[in-house]
């Protein structure tokens, strides 16, 4: 007659076994497994335990062999299995990656689950699979753009010094304009968001009329200058740049640093200008807007008020910018800006090195 093998435990054994077979909050197989061990640690043979827990008794001789050989570590987890093997082999995937990376279909720009199953001859749940083990999302395409400013490192650094290093006894403003924000009022009404609904709002709508927001952001205290005005000419720049320096303590100098759009840099600004030493123009490189932080600012503008605004007429929306603008300034928080120059210009460089690299193949 077989003989079960006997098992022995320990007192901090029984405990964490009687903890694992009465939780509440333990899986249904681990609980079970506990209570096989501690019913074969009483002497029970796998017959008698099998039929006290419910189960085979092929099941309580492989749980207590586990045991035996690992301890408690061998009933918390299954064995590792082998599984099925891999029906697509390591070359139909390479054939499957270099195609999507390199190659393009006849008829479009990128490869589809479908088309791309098609082509190999596998399942489109397949080439799901393999694309998402390798990071792939041939569906997706981001954006990029390149400064080819002659002066990039000069301007990267100056600007970049003004954030980190700002100069005593002056303002750091970043000023740029938001233009043509539309007056946008929906064609229908939309429902309110409920439980189980989002909100709803027609894709087309009625257009009522634009308006220009001119704003400088103060990098000290991230309080804000704002001004609405019909148009962006030079004209309207110069009525906010008076703005700006009757908003600002005379006795400190004044830093702008906006975009090389050609408002800023007319004649009759420039002249303006020189007559207000105090005020200094930094310009960011062409195609950096991002170095303004200004657009952060315009970001949760849009965001928050403008996206899914109603508005029907432009009174109407200058009055919802200017209370966005009055409510941040009661509690405002300046943007932290981080990079160092010398970060930034590396991942341009890289870019650069990318960019070369392609064109050349």
């Amino acid at each position: 007659m077989r003989i079960a093998p006997s098992v022995s435990i320990n007192e901090a054994q029984r405990e964490q076994l009687l903890a694992w077979a009465n939780g509440r909050r333990v899986a249904v197989r681990l609980a079970q497994r506990a209570r096989i061990i501690l019913l074969a640690a009483e002497g029970r043979t796998d017959k008698e335990i099998g039929q006290a827990v419910d189960c085979g008794r092929r099941s309580v001789a492989r749980w207590r062999a586990r045991f035996i050989e690992l301890g408690p570590k061998g009933i918390e987890r299954d064995a590792p299995r082998p599984g099925r093997k891999p029906t697509i082999g390591a070359r139909k995937v390479k054939r499957i990656v270099e195609m999507t990376t390199l190659e393009r279909p006849t008829n479009a720009t990128h490869w589809s689950t479908r088309s791309m199953a098609a082509a190999t001859g596998v399942s489109e749940a397949s080439v799901r699979r393999i694309w998402h083990a390798h990071g792939l999302k041939p569906h997706l395409v981001n954006t990029f753009k390149l400064s080819n400013d002659k002066r990039f490192v000069e301007k990267l650094e100056d600007i970049v010094g003004l954030y980190l290093n700002p100069p005593e006894h002056a303002l750091v403003l970043c000023c740029d304009e938001k233009s043509q924000i539309q007056a946008l009022d929906r064609t229908q009404p939309g429902l309110p968001l409920k439980r189980g609904r989002a909100q709803t709002m027609t894709h087309d709508y009625k257009r009522n009329g634009t308006t220009t927001l001119f704003a400088a952001l103060n990098t000290l205290d991230g309080s804000l200058i704002g001004q609405c005005l019909p148009r962006h000419r030079h004209q309207e720049w110069l009525r906010f740049l008076r703005l700006i320096d009757l908003s600002t303590p005379k006795h400190l100098d004044l830093h702008l640093i906006a975009d090389n759009y050609s408002t800023h840099k007319h004649p009759k600004v420039q002249a303006w200008l020189a007559k207000h030493p105090r005020i200094h123009m930094h310009f960011t490189p062409t195609s950096a807007s991002w170095l303004n932080m200004v657009e952060r600012f315009f970001r949760d503008l849009s965001e928050q008020q403008l996206v899914r605004g109603v508005f029907r007429s432009v009174p109407q929306l200058i009055e919802t910018i200017n209370d966005y603008i009055e409510h941040h300034n009661r509690d405002p928080k300046a943007f932290i800006w981080t990079a160092q120059a010398a970060d930034i210009l590396a991942k341009v460089v890289r870019a650069r090195d990318r960019a070369n690299k392609v064109q050349s193949v």
